[in-house]
């Protein structure tokens, strides 16, 4: 279990040395999608800042029992998500990084790191009231540092590796996310070379 929580402290940590390393000129060029690189490290900084949030709201149930799990809810109720407003959220959460992004990243590391303390495990209230155990969810949130790092690290043209432990842990999770929303054969056939991934294949 203290695992869960070392791995995203290595991922925080990360995350705040790859984007001390984005140039200044890149910052209002292409990012990913509709983002510019400031949205979309804005938008992989809410990992940061959403798990300060539930870290303040205890749950009482336990409504969601894995990081997989997890995912393939949020997959199966993606339909009702409004883009627009992720669009959005990313943006705002960009503009929020302010005059030095590097500076307001290593702050809520910083600060997120600190509220975490020891980690010790606890239920708390997630994205749409639900309960899930804070050792279940910080997988998810490494998850997004890991693969929006990478995303960030495209876009700018910078020399950038996972850490190993992160790196491993977002590769399990994927695997694990695949066989939970019904695409595991999909996955095992083409990572064993049987047969090749169509272009639109996610497991998010």
């Amino acid at each position: 279990m203290v695992t869960t929580v070392a791995t995203y402290m290595s991922a925080a940590s990360s995350f705040a040395r790859l984007v001390r390393d984005v140039s200044g000129g890149c910052w209002d060029g292409p990012g990913l999608g509709e983002w510019d690189l400031r949205s979309l490290v804005g938008h992989a900084s809410r990992a940061l800042t959403t798990v300060g949030t539930y870290l303040g709201s205890a749950a009482e149930n336990e409504d969601i029992a894995s990081p997989e799990q997890y995912y393939a809810r949020a997959k199966a109720a993606a339909s009702a998500v409004d883009p627009a407003g992720v669009i959005d959220r990313g943006r705002q959460a960009g503009i929020d990084l302010g005059a030095d992004p590097a500076a307001s990243v290593e702050a809520m590391v910083a600060a997120v790191l600190d509220r975490l303390g020891a980690g010790e495990d606890r239920l708390i209230r997630v994205i749409g009231g639900l309960g899930m155990r804070l050792h279940s969810y910080l997988p998810t949130r490494s998850f997004e540092l890991a693969v929006h790092s990478l995303d960030i690290a495209a876009a700018a043209d910078v020399d950038f590796e996972l850490p190993r432990d992160v790196l491993d842990e977002a590769a399990v999770l994927a695997a694990r996310i695949a066989v939970a929303i019904g695409s595991g054969t999909t996955m095992l056939m083409s990572l064993t070379g049987r047969t090749a991934l169509t272009r639109s294949f996610s497991v998010v």
